[in-house]
Formats: structure tokens, C-alpha cells, sequence
């Protein structure tokens, strides 16, 4: 992981910096005419961790999203109710895309795929 790197002439900021020429990264200060090789290549790393409630929560909004199409053809197994917005994804552990359907009932908001 990287972390702030500062000039040892005039500390200040080093800034990450590339040497076309030589093909490799420096940390360069813009104060004084300071630079140094960086010893990783690694200049940021953003790692998002995500609970199994923000999955959840971005299925039961799909069925108010005015961008997806919605069929009448289809009947929800729970409700009964007449209409469900369906879209293309690829489903855990298998290839290829899957069709997936959210009833459109509110109160029900039950997922199935095809």
C-alpha cells in the first residue's frame, strides 16, 4: 500500500511523476527540483467492500426504474400480480447472461429468472 511520500529537501509533497524514457515512476517535489525513484509502481489502491444489504437494496429499487422495460406477460409467483420489469445479468457462478425478472407489485417485490 502506498503512503504520502514527502521531499527530504524542503518537505514538501513528493508527487507521483513518470519517466517516459527510462519506463519508470518517480515521486517528484514541485517546490525544488528534488525526485526519487519510487520503490512500488502502486500510486493508489481503492478497495471497496460491500454488505450483503447494498445487494439486496439495488434489486428492490429496480422495479421503479422508468429505464428498464417492464412486460405484462408474465405473472409473479408470490402475488399473483400482472407486471415485472426484467433485465440481462450475468448470475453468480455460471456464464452468460441470465434474464431476471422484479415484480412490480410494491409490497411484494419478488426476483426470479428465466
Amino acid at each position: 500500500m502506498s503512503t504520502m511520500k514527502f521531499c527530504r529537501e524542503c518537505n514538501n509533497i513528493l508527487y507521483p511523476k513518470d519517466d517516459r524514457d527510462q519506463k519508470i515512476l518517480l515521486y517528484a517535489c514541485r517546490n525544488c527540483d528534488h525526485q526519487e525513484v519510487a520503490d512500488n509502481n502502486c500510486v493508489y489502491r481503492n478497495v471497496v467492500h460491500h454488505s450483503a444489504g447494498e445487494f439486496t437494496q439495488v434489486l428492490q429499487d429496480v422495479a421503479g426504474d422508468p429505464t428498464l422495460p417492464r412486460t405484462k406477460s408474465v405473472r409473479c409467483a408470490v402475488c399473483g400480480h400482472g407486471e415485472a420489469v426484467f433485465f440481462q445479468a450475468t448470475a453468480r457462478g455460471e456464464e452468460g447472461m441470465t434474464l431476471f425478472f422484479v415484480c412490480c407489485n410494491p409490497s411484494c417485490g419478488h426476483r426470479w429468472r428465466e
